[in-house]
C-alpha cells in the first residue's frame, strides 16, 4: 500500500525540537492509515503541550483533525502577544497560574515561590505522581524532559528552554504573562505555604539574636512556621532578578 503524505511547516521556537535538517522549511511527511495530527506532531519530535494552534489547510483544527495526505499543516506555538480571537482554543484555559515542577528545577521552584507563584516541588517526585499533580490540581508542569511532555495524561505544560535557574523564571514570566501578577514574599519558599501578615515576633527560638535587635516586624509560613523578615536577602533577591529584567 502506498504511504500517504502531507506537507507540515513548524514555526517559532518549536523549530529547536525538529533534527536540524528538518528546521524553518517544509517538511514533506509521510505516515500510514489515518492518524490524528497530534500523533504526527509529536512524530517528528514536538511535544504537544508546546503547540498554541495548528492550521490545515487554511482552517484552524485541534489535536484530534484526522489526516488522509495531500494536506498542508502549520504548527505555531505559544502565543505571547498575540490574541487567537475566537479561534477555541487547543487545550481548556487554566484559572490560575499554578505550577508543579519535575526534580531537577529546585532553584526555579524557589524563585516562583518568592514571587507569590503556587509552585508544588519536591525533589523525589516520580513522573507518574508529577502527572497526577498536574490533572488533579490543575496545574502546569514545569518540565525539560521532552519525553514527559509527550505522555498522553499531559494537558498543561511547558517546555523550558534555559538552562539557569533565573533565566528560567523570565522564560516563565514571560510565557504565562505574569509580570503583572508578581507578589512578592506572601508565599513560603520552602514549603509552598502562605506567609501571614508581619507581626511583632512569634516565635523568638526561630530567629537570631543579632535579627531580633534589629527588626521589630516579622512574617511567619502559616504551613510549616518558617519566620521570615526584610533583610539583607531580599535586597540580594531584588538585585539578581533585576539583572534580567524583572523588578519588585
Amino acid at each position: 500500500m502506498d504511504r500517504r503524505r502531507c506537507e507540515f511547516r513548524v514555526y517559532g521556537e518549536l523549530n529547536d525540537f525538529l533534527q536540524p535538517r528538518l528546521r524553518r522549511r517544509s517538511i514533506l511527511h509521510e505516515f500510514d492509515g489515518s492518524p490524528s495530527v497530534k500523533d504526527r506532531i509529536e512524530s517528528l519530535g514536538v511535544p504537544h503541550t508546546e503547540v498554541d494552534l495548528i492550521i490545515v489547510d487554511g482552517e484552524p483544527v485541534g489535536f484530534d483533525r484526522r489526516l488522509s495526505g495531500g494536506e498542508r499543516v502549520a504548527v505555531y506555538p505559544t502565543f505571547r502577544s498575540l490574541e487567537l480571537g475566537d479561534i477555541a482554543p487547543l487545550r481548556p484555559p487554566l484559572p490560575d497560574p499554578r505550577f508543579v515542577l519535575d526534580v531537577h528545577l529546585g532553584r526555579l521552584a524557589r524563585y516562583l515561590r518568592l514571587l507569590g507563584f503556587d509552585s508544588a516541588y519536591t525533589n523525589d517526585c516520580s513522573d507518574d505522581e508529577l502527572l497526577a499533580l498536574s490533572r488533579d490540581e490543575d496545574r502546569t508542569l514545569l518540565t525539560r524532559d521532552v519525553g514527559l511532555l509527550e505522555r498522553a495524561a499531559l494537558v498543561h505544560g511547558a517546555f523550558l528552554h534555559e538552562t539557569d535557574p533565573r533565566l528560567q523564571l523570565r522564560e516563565v514570566l514571560d510565557r504565562f504573562r505574569l509580570l503583572g501578577r508578581i507578589a512578592p514574599l506572601t508565599r513560603c519558599a520552602r514549603c509552598n505555604g502562605i506567609i501571614g501578615p508581619a507581626t511583632p515576633v512569634l516565635a523568638r527560638a526561630r530567629v537570631p539574636s543579632s535579627v531580633l535587635r534589629e527588626h521589630r516586624l516579622f512574617s511567619r509560613c502559616n504551613d510549616c512556621g518558617q519566620v521570615y523578615w526584610p533583610g539583607g536577602h531580599l535586597k540580594r533577591l531584588r538585585a539578581r532578578l533585576a539583572e534580567i529584567g524583572i523588578w519588585f
